[in-house]
């Protein structure tokens, strides 16, 4: 790759920015009028979320316009749900990002608006009822006239849809391809007014999004398992595939190790020629254990922040000090120590501010910083708290006796927590019998 290749694909995807949008214009057909109109395309960043193309297109001949979003990163390996509760005129103003692949349900009014029937886009949760709205009423006119009562009851349900903007419902955003978002008010801290969980896909929905499974290899299954374990553990193994940030082609490595007083991990790092994106994952080696852990450590002295720390790609990370809480897919697996850990924290976050902020949120940063600073230095006594449904995390331990500022505490998982980790559904015994 050049050297001006390496220049066009870090500046690819830029912050959203109201200065110098630089969209790129393209002369399309109208398939309205048949005349030439324009399209632009915008590709940025959206804070907090990831890489989008934007697409508007307008007609100057009769006025037809539209737009339209697409992600511009890979689809995600697990679809999500994101349930958000509107209390507030307020929370109307939450800004929501779907794709084609978004569900919208409401369940106060059993209204829902199914996946791939609109265009992706970057609205709000009112516009997201506006144009429900506009689209019900659209063709009213004529429906008065060849279906009054069918016009009827679509004009009580569009009132009820106007009213629920001064009044408490739930909007859940279902998205397969897990390219859906929708904006924290609250940020950095924690969103109290939304859940979002990670779902596995069935065959059916990977089907939709042109995801085919591959039949394993027989000379790799023939093989002994005891003759793989040793190749994993002996050596780096290394596989093609695309930088996260840039996404020119890249090498990843892959290695078994093991933990002192853990288990065997996983670690795979990544490291691209083209931009200098490093990163590093970790992943559990053997399986979901019979109970989940929550960890919790006071950072109270500098040794404190120098204690080895596993964090699988399940475990929830929380701060309460800081008012900090970050989900389990939001940093990955890593092993680190603690003050990797919250540098990684703050580091993102860092990466996610855009100029789009309001003062206010500006502000919340400034204080928010400043006291991630003083933990960093342990000058702010903080607690850490690791809590993993799997059971996969680590934290080391400084006094092989009694470690006072430890605390590890293993619990029965709940029901939901093992519909998360698709355990709910695996049969063990008698798997070879239809039930």
């Amino acid at each position: 790759m050049t050297e001006a290749e390496v220049d066009k694909t870090e500046v690819l995807f830029k912050a959203l920015s109201a200065d110098d949008p630089e969209a790129t214009e393209i002369e399309s057909l109208c398939m309205e009028c048949m005349e030439n109109g324009m399209t632009r395309l915008l590709l940025t960043r959206i804070p907090y979320y990831k890489e989008v193309v934007i697409m508007s297109f307008a007609c100057e001949h009769c006025g037809v316009r539209n737009n339209e979003l697409q992600s511009g990163g890979k689809i995600d390996d697990q679809g999500v749900e994101i349930t958000v509760t509107c209390e507030k005129p307020v929370d109307l103003n939450r800004q929501v990002v779907k794709s084609d692949y978004t569900c919208i349900k409401v369940p106060e009014l059993e209204f829902e608006i199914p996946s791939q029937s609109q265009k992706g886009e970057v609205t709000t949760i009112e516009g997201v009822l506006d144009r429900s709205i506009q689209g019900l009423e659209q063709d009213q006119t004529l429906r008065r006239i060849q279906d009054p009562e069918g016009a009827k009851q679509i004009d009580e349900f569009v009132v009820k849809l106007k009213d629920l903007k001064t009044k408490k419902f739930t909007m859940i955003l279902e998205d397969i391809s897990g390219n859906c978002f929708v904006e924290n008010p609250n940020a950095p801290a924690a969103d109290t007014g939304a859940t979002m969980k990670r779902f596995t896909r069935t065959a059916e929905q990977n089907e939709i999004l042109g995801i085919y499974s591959e039949q394993a290899s027989p000379s790799f299954m023939d093989r002994d398992p005891s003759d793989l374990l040793q190749d994993l553990q002996s050596e780096v193994l290394q596989f093609n595939t695309n930088c996260p940030e840039c996404n020119a082609p890249c090498m990843t490595n892959m290695k078994v190790t093991n933990i002192p007083h853990f288990k065997d991990m996983v670690i795979m790092a990544t490291n691209c020629d083209a931009c200098g994106h490093r990163t590093n994952e970790v992943k559990s080696g053997g399986g979901i254990e019979p109970t989940g852990v929550k960890i919790e450590v006071s950072v109270k002295e500098l040794i404190d922040l120098k204690r080895d720390v596993l964090k699988s790609d399940t475990c929830n990370v929380e701060v309460p000090e800081l008012q900090l809480e970050v989900g389990p897919h939001a940093l990955g697996g890593r092993f680190s120590t603690v003050e990797g850990l919250l540098v990684a924290m703050k580091e993102q976050l860092l990466a996610h501010w855009g100029d789009s902020v309001t003062t206010a949120t500006s502000i919340k940063y400034d204080e928010f910083l400043g006291k991630m600073n003083m933990a960093l230095e342990a000058k702010l006594p903080i607690t850490l708290i690791l809590d993993d449904p799997a059971g996969n995390s680590y934290v080391q331990s400084l006094d092989d006796e009694k470690d006072a500022n430890l605390k590890v505490t293993r619990y029965e998982r709940t029901h939901e927590q093992n519909e998360d980790l698709g355990l709910n559904h695996i049969k063990t015994e008698d798997y070879h019998e239809e039930s």
